[in-house]
């Protein structure tokens, strides 16, 4: 399995919203989304039946008890789907985040006590500030030290295909 695997098994909006349903229907601890109803997600039988089987081999649902439910890896993807979309709600404020950073000369950056007053004031989850903190970083060493960050990046690669 690869991430393109995932990626694929979940690009299409009604097999997402088949695995949202999946994945609410797990928290729901009264049973009352016991059943999924084909007709409400706008599914034929086919579509239905071919995304749960996609999503099956790929290994983020599974059938039990005549009940389907996220895997472990599902319930991991979910979280990430769920980061993802909520990271995807601050779309215009992270332009603005790069359009601060962009008006910058040359290598020059704001002091970092102002700028994270620009980044706290304009994002308000302490999470994705986290996130965007962390990114910026990597953004500016790559800038500063492309040859240093070249370097790390086949030390990287080599790391990981010796764990394959």
């Amino acid at each position: 399995m690869s991430i393109e695997d995932v990626l694929k098994a979940l690009s299409d909006n009604k097999a997402l919203v088949l695995f949202n349903t999946i994945a609410l229907s797990d928290v729901d601890n009264n049973n009352i989304t016991n059943q999924i109803s084909i007709r409400k997600l706008g599914l034929t039988r086919r579509q239905y039946y071919s995304r749960l089987s996609r999503l099956t081999e790929i290994g983020l649902i599974r059938k039990q008890n005549g009940r389907y439910s996220l895997t472990l890896l599902g319930n991991m993807i979910y979280e990430i789907h769920i980061s993802t979309s909520k990271i995807l709600s601050y779309h215009w404020k992270l332009k603005a985040i790069d359009s601060i950073q962009m008006s910058v000369p040359g290598c020059a950056r704001l002091p970092e006590e102002e700028f994270s007053k620009v980044v706290n004031t304009l994002i308000d989850d302490p999470k994705i500030t986290n996130m965007v903190t962390r990114a910026l970083s990597r953004i500016a060493n790559s800038k500063m030290y492309p040859r240093q960050q070249k370097e790390e990046r086949v030390q990287t690669l080599k790391v990981q295909s010796l764990m394959t």
